[in-house]
């Protein structure tokens, strides 16, 4: 008899997208699942058809579930496969009722890494300082300045050195002669070897690097970190690269900064709020990229991460080792 499991999520849309049909077909020739994706509203009415469901599924849309219903609503489930990024909003509470939790955080982490890589590449070259815009109206390109390193030899910041940022890390090696210099504190020196980066504090960070990109841990601990002290240090034409979370830089400071050096130069794939708020003046500078928290999966890419769950099933079922289980601990430092 096939073990039960279910899909868990506020959205059956979005279920469709990341768990594609040939991936279901596979799915349901091993496991049997419940009739319907359960959401919020579907969960107290459901209790017959979850209580024998020993897998649960899920992607964007996860209900947060009080840890006291947890176990009311899914008395059989040994784990939970979240095919998307952060599980910050519900891990603990299947976490505390003995369910384990896997996250496709590294397929997501990886496209992430990707886009942040691009724009270095760009980046150290003046890409982004030197594009012409409107306001330029026609313009000799052989008298703009040209005061930048390329890719040998320039100093790159990597502000939290987890599952992204080592993964830009390594990426970067790809295309050498970059030196990485990395803020972590919870980075042991050893593993900033075997990375073969430098390990700094953040002031020094900005002050060293012409790019530095965020990759901080999404937390209490971390909002506001990246203020005017940070910013005030960056080069006249350095770049600020955020694909980690808007909460974590003072964006007040942060506009201060680029208009005090219009030279410098603020990739936002994220804000807070996000998108920004309609007065903001992120709208108006010219040194100012925005994009609309485009750098995870995308399109046919979030497939990626529906496989990386189904494989992190299969070997849980087959009692072989995991990849991307997440445990209490790790809550406390993950995005």
């Amino acid at each position: 008899m096939k073990k039960k499991a279910a899909f868990i999520c506020n959205s059956a849309s979005t279920v469709d997208r990341v768990y594609y049909p040939e991936l279901r077909e596979k799915m349901s020739a091993v496991f049997d699942f419940a009739p319907s994706v359960y959401g919020s509203r579907e969960l107290e009415g459901s209790l017959d058809e979850l209580s024998d469901a020993v897998y649960l599924f899920s992607t964007w849309g996860m209900p947060h579930i009080e840890s006291a219903d947890v176990r009311r609503f899914f008395p059989s489930a040994k784990a939970l496969f979240y095919g998307a990024g952060s599980v910050q909003g519900f891990a603990r509470e299947f976490l505390e009722n003995g369910i384990a939790v896997f996250s496709a955080w590294g397929a997501n982490g990886y496209a992430v890494a990707e886009f942040t890589v691009a724009q270095i590449l760009l980046a150290t070259k003046g890409y982004f300082n030197r594009i012409h815009r409107p306001s330029h109206g026609v313009w000799d390109t052989r008298s703009t300045p040209y005061n930048f390193t390329g890719n040998r030899g320039a100093k790159i910041g990597i502000i939290g050195a987890g599952m992204i940022g080592r993964q830009v890390i390594n990426m970067l090696k790809y295309f050498g002669g970059f030196d990485v210099f990395v803020f972590d504190p919870f980075l042991p020196d050893d593993a900033a070897v075997k990375l073969g980066v430098v390990k700094t504090d953040l002031h020094t960070l900005f002050s060293t690097c012409g790019v530095v990109s965020n990759h901080l841990a999404n937390n209490e601990k971390t909002r506001g970190m990246i203020d005017y002290s940070c910013f005030s240090l960056m080069p006249e034409n350095g770049v600020f690269i955020n694909t980690g979370r808007g909460a974590q830089v003072v964006e007040d400071d942060m506009i201060r900064a680029l208009k005090e050096y219009p030279g410098r130069i603020a990739l936002l794939d994220v804000t807070d709020p996000e998108p920004p708020k309609p007065d903001s003046e992120l709208y108006k500078l010219e040194n100012v990229f925005l994009s609309p928290h485009i750098a995870g999966t995308l399109g046919n890419e979030v497939w990626s991460m529906a496989d990386v769950m189904w494989e992190e099933c299969l070997a849980f079922d087959a009692g072989e080792p995991t990849r991307y289980g997440v445990t209490l601990k790790m809550l406390e430092t993950m995005a």
